[in-house]
């Protein structure tokens, strides 16, 4: 029986493993939401030199590793308005209604309050208690491996509220892996930065059009190609 027990638990998971790996498109319980997709190679607590399925501007590795931390104050070669106004951009195709406070649709079991409400511990606490569910989270949908890379990296604590404040600094993060820096400073074209972002958030389209993620687990571009182009524009240097 002790045998059969164990070849079982082997068996189911890898299923509830992969469960955290892709978010679904839907409504959230305090408004719709859409999901980052992020793909990893290592369990939800991350190293600093683990992997993910975006690799930065290393060229054309799937697993490449995780880019310097940023910690809280460092520069992403950009002005306050600018940073903010890509934000916005993703919020729209993230989470358009309830933005900070957005809970991917597909989690059965909610969080007993608006995540902006509690702290990141409080959210690692509910993914925990919640396994086997989609566990996307806040204005930029971090999932559980996302969320606690960037918490890591920032060196944010467990005791500090999920606040938009909070969510916008733990983004950062993403958006350096984006390229933000090289982007401005013209290092990179616009182009590539879009797809950069898009290959961190499903809801933005790539050049093509559509979604990296197009057709996984529901997944498409929730902004147009020709509204995104003309948002990044704005704040392309020269």
């Amino acid at each position: 029986m002790l045998r059969l027990l164990i070849c079982c638990v082997i068996l189911i998971w890898p299923v509830v493993s992969r469960a955290e790996a892709v978010s679904l498109v839907g409504d959230g319980v305090f408004g719709p939401a859409r999901g980052l997709i992020t793909r990893t190679a290592m369990p939800a607590q991350v190293a600093p030199n683990g992997a993910s399925l975006f690799a930065g501007n290393a060229a054309g590795s799937l697993f490449a590793p995780f880019p310097t931390a940023l910690p809280q104050g460092a520069s992403l070669g950009a002005d306050a308005d600018v940073v903010a106004h890509i934000r916005a951009i993703i919020g729209r195709a993230e989470s358009p209604f309830a933005g900070y406070d957005a809970v991917q649709h597909g989690a059965v079991i909610r969080p007993d309050k608006p995540p902006t409400q509690m702290t990141i511990g409080e959210i690692f606490a509910w993914i925990a208690a919640t396994p086997g569910q989609p566990h996307a989270i806040g204005r930029y949908q971090f999932i559980p491996d996302t969320l606690a890379r960037v918490v890591a990296q920032t060196g944010a604590r467990h005791s500090d509220r999920f606040s938009p404040a909070m969510q916008d600094r733990l983004a950062d993060v993403l958006l350096a892996d984006a390229g933000l820096p090289a982007f401005m400073a013209g290092q990179i074209s616009q182009q590539r930065f879009m797809n950069n972002l898009a290959g961190i958030w499903a809801g933005l389209p790539t050049s093509s059009g559509r979604s990296k993620y197009h057709g996984i687990a529901g997944n498409q571009a929730t902004v147009s190609l020709a509204y995104f182009q003309a948002e990044i524009a704005k704040i392309a240097p020269g």
